[in-house]
């Protein structure tokens, strides 16, 4: 606070009202979460305002609630422009609040009866399959979204279903959508209707409605970024800035090692091994690989980690730079980092998505000589199958399986 506030007369308003106990812990979070000077002043200077309405209003601490947030930036946007944030700070004091045990804990919104269902279901997916989280949200999305198309916000009944449901849902659905992603809500929701039948709330197998995707085995070609691409995208990295340190590092690691945008973000400190130049990488269903480091990679998080990366409690290796100044919440961080270096190099490309750079490794080392199954220890592939789909672009090999034309070369 007298980093902030430097008048004796503006320190002590600030700490009137039945707030002003706690002023000083707010400005500390702000500060520990790397909020700027001007945003964190602002945001105490609003908690103090809100402090002297609730002693107008003669409301305790241990009495405020959500619920006096609208009158409260109702009377404040009588004098105050309202910004865009005021909602934000007052939720965060409430947070504070909560953890100093000086309120109970804020009450939820009640669910609807689509929303109580589809909680029963992810706790039978985490406790009886044993799902991730990953297949947890997706699978629950696709559910939420069936609930809520043939019933929205009113009872659910179950028994009243029946295959047309099903079959309409899936046809409308899949026309906005990629084919993998209809092949992951039939699969979602089949397992929730065989979920329902197990239950009782279904008779019949309506599981068995569900339609089939087309989906041939190795139909397609991987979609590789061109090496030439992917150096461009390294190269508009500004890395005098905080954030180029960190864009570049990550698109070294999508780049040189293949690693999937989920493998970024849960990459931890303690993953680096500089002794003996090995990072361990967090993969699917919970499986841990060491890879060697490269020099380029290993010398660009280590220029993050001195001169970029703030100050924080997380232990994850790539930190938001905005603040709230933490971990970033999942891997759809790392596509906006691909697609903002897209468009920083002046490339349009259709592929904007991140697997693209680890079709770009597998290619790049099948050029250099690389079998399949080296290929495949690098990517960390489970199955030969997964692998094989590379084949299809080893030109080198295929020339030689081609046939001759009949009646010769032409």
């Amino acid at each position: 606070m007298n980093v902030l506030f430097k008048n004796p007369e503006t320190l002590l308003h600030m700490h009137e009202g039945p707030l002003g106990k706690y002023i000083d812990c707010y400005a500390a979070e702000l500060r520990a979460e790397g909020y700027a000077q001007q945003s964190a002043e602002f945001q105490i200077r609003l908690v103090a305002d809100f402090s002297q309405w609730l002693a107008k209003c003669q409301i305790s601490a241990p009495q405020i609630t959500a619920e006096h947030f609208q009158p409260y930036l109702r009377f404040r946007a009588q004098y105050r422009r309202p910004g865009r944030s005021d909602l934000a700070a007052l939720k965060r004091l409430l947070n504070l609040l909560f953890r100093q045990e000086v309120i109970p804990e804020p009450s939820l919104p009640v669910a609807t009866p689509a929303e109580q269902l589809v909680d029963e279901f992810r706790l039978y997916l985490r406790q009886e399959r044993a799902l991730v989280s990953a297949t947890l949200t997706c699978y629950t999305s696709f559910v939420g979204e069936f609930l809520a198309d043939r019933f929205g916000t009113g009872p659910i009944a179950l028994p009243a279903l029946c295959a047309a449901d099903v079959t309409g849902f899936v046809q409308r659905r899949a026309a906005s959508i990629h084919s993998k992603r209809v092949q992951l809500m039939t699969t979602a929701l089949r397992s929730f209707l065989r979920f329902a039948r197990y239950r009782g709330d279904l008779s019949t197998d309506l599981a068995a409605c569900v339609p089939s995707v087309a989906n041939w085995s190795q139909s397609t070609l991987p979609r590789a970024i061109p090496p030439g691409q992917a150096e461009l995208l390294l190269a508009s990295c500004n890395r005098r800035t905080a954030v180029g340190r960190r864009d570049y590092a990550i698109l070294l690691l999508l780049a040189r090692l293949g690693l999937r945008a989920g493998e970024v973000t849960t990459l931890t400190l303690e993953d680096l091994d500089w002794q003996a130049g090995l990072i361990t990488v967090r993969g699917k269903g919970g499986r841990h690989s060491q890879l060697p480091l490269p020099q380029d990679v290993g010398e660009a998080i280590a220029d993050y980690l001195r001169n970029g990366r703030p100050q924080a409690a997380s232990r994850c290796v790539f930190l938001r730079a905005r603040a709230p100044v933490r971990s970033f919440k999942g891997s759809q961080a790392i596509g906006s980092v691909v697609k903002h270096a897209l468009s920083r190099a002046g490339i349009d490309s259709p592929r904007k998505g991140t697997h693209q750079f680890r079709h770009g490794l597998a290619s790049q080392m099948l050029r250099q000589g690389a079998s399949l199954a080296e290929i495949g220890e690098v990517l960390r592939h489970q199955s030969p199958q997964t692998t094989a789909i590379y084949a299809k672009v080893d030109f080198t090999s295929l020339v030689t399986l081609a046939l001759p034309w009949p009646g010769g070369a032409r």
